[in-house]
């Protein structure tokens, strides 16, 4: 269930790779701006109605700010109420490129300054922005019925039209895995607010309980004996589940965890890890890793101690859930999860229907699934949108379910090898610089091999957060 939410499912740590070019194609820093431009820019931005500038600071040739926005609870019925969204703004120039940033979850506590791989190959600006009902961008009181895709489409729409009173350049929309996914939604419902989409890694799961491709994924990935000693790994950790679990639960005593919330006792969490564990290999892992995998022979530590590596039994406790909460609600009520088969662990589960969003949520925020929104948005990309780039990881789950782009100036492109941190710097050399012309076509950048400027003080980044989800 990882980046669905439940561990099987959420996001692996690639960093997003950057393309290398000679020094002399380099263009340096630009100069700080002028303290005139400063106060322009600064005059457009608080003259923008309801939104608010909580800091600014100015990394080499860019300035960065933090900000709220104020949106509307419901956006069907403004009068139910407002609260405050959290973005921020990478800043270059009012004329250049400005890539619209959704990562699907919250922004850091301390947000700061960094990079998309669209924003570095477009030499663009940055609008990054919080998912509503993640970290501080929920409304008190939280009536969870508003957290659905239509209204976080809303919120990114409103952030569009005001900001496009600064900028002048073409839009472009982006995030990786549910960053992906909400990127759809958003042009599913508004298709003239950005020029194009690129969405990486992002999971298509149109008919929930249709899940055969995740297992015909698993039937096929890496090698023979990589799949095997994988599978014998969950077998041998439910076989020892009576040893297994008091270490679950001494550790858990040790650091303060608890289950009581979720999913309810140390047993459930344990087998919960334990089933997530060969999604979070694929997810976050590469073939090469298939030789640090325990033989079935490996004492109950090193059982332990590799499972926590790779799934970690920290995120099926109250407080490694907590943070995703909202991102398991929307995997339950409408995004969808990949129902697994597990059919060599016949005999050794003990919770049926234990993998799926609803059970690693507080009682009052189990929901049943709306089927038709996934096959609407399914339906509309298929049909209907147009310049939209996907980007998927060979040996990724979550591209087990992919989405189909139309013939309108759409394409996909598979990263060979790549898992779930798959990006255009990943592709092969011809599709990388397919995906590259069209990227820049689309923002009007001449289609010539991008010339970035150097950026020493701004990280890259890779667009997934630090766990899995459903």
């Amino acid at each position: 269930m990882r980046t669905r939410v439940i561990p099987a499912l959420v996001l692996s740590l690639l960093t997003a790779g950057s393309l290398a070019l000679p020094a002399e194609a380099q263009v340096q820093p630009a100069p700080p701006p002028s303290a005139a431009a400063e106060d322009t820019l600064l005059a457009k931005l608080k003259a923008i109605p309801g939104l608010s500038v909580v800091s600014e600071t100015q990394p080499t040739g860019y300035r960065f700010f933090v900000l709220t926005f104020t949106q509307p609870v419901d956006h069907r019925d403004p009068g139910k109420g407002t609260y405050q969204q959290r973005l921020t703004l990478l800043h270059r120039s009012e004329t250049a490129p400005v890539v619209l940033y959704t990562g699907g979850y919250g922004l850091p506590v301390n947000p700061a300054p960094s990079r998309t791989e669209p924003t570095r190959l477009l030499d663009g600006n940055q609008i990054s922005v919080e998912h509503r009902f993640f970290r501080s961008s929920r409304p008190d009181p939280a009536n969870w019925r508003d957290l659905n895709i239509w209204q976080e489409a809303g919120d990114e729409h409103r952030i569009v039209q005001a900001l496009k009173t600064v900028y002048s350049g073409k839009w472009i929309q982006t995030g990786a895995s549910k960053g992906g996914m909400t990127s759809l939604y958003h042009r599913r419902f508004y298709p003239g607010d950005v020029d194009g989409v690129v969405a990486y890694v992002a999971p298509n799961d149109r008919i929930n309980p249709l899940d055969g491709a995740y297992d015909a994924f698993f039937a096929r990935v890496g090698d023979a004996a990589c799949r095997t000693a994988l599978d014998d790994v969950q077998k041998e950790a439910l076989k020892r589940r009576d040893r297994l679990v008091p270490k679950l639960e001494a550790y858990a005593a040790q650091n303060g965890y608890t289950f009581t919330r979720t999913l309810g006792s140390a047993d459930r969490s344990f087998e919960m890890t334990v089933l997530d564990t060969v999604w979070a290999f694929w997810q976050y892992s590469t073939t090469a890793d298939c030789a640090d995998v325990p033989p079935a022979t490996a004492t109950d530590d090193e059982l332990y101690a590799w499972i926590d590596s790779v799934a970690g039994w920290s995120f099926y406790t109250d407080q490694g859930i907590e943070y995703y909460t909202p991102y398991y609600y929307q995997a339950a009520t409408q995004l969808g999860w990949p129902e697994l088969r597990f059919r060599h662990l016949r005999g050794l589960t003990r919770h049926p229907g234990l993998y799926q969003p609803n059970s690693v949520l507080p009682a009052e925020l189990r929901s049943r699934h709306d089927a038709l929104p996934m096959l609407d948005v399914d339906h509309w990309v298929r049909r209907h949108s147009d310049r939209m780039m996907f980007v998927y990881g060979e040996n990724d789950p979550w591209g087990a379910e992919r989405f189909t782009p139309s013939r309108n100036d759409s394409h996909l492109y598979v990263a060979p090898g790549a898992n779930h941190g798959a990006n255009i710097a990943a592709l092969t050399e011809a599709d990388r610089q397919a995906a590259t012309a069209t990227l820049r076509r689309w923002a009007g950048v001449a289609d010539v091999p991008p010339v970035m400027r150097s950026a020493p003080s701004i990280p890259d980044d890779d667009m997934l957060p630090g766990r899995r989800t459903f």
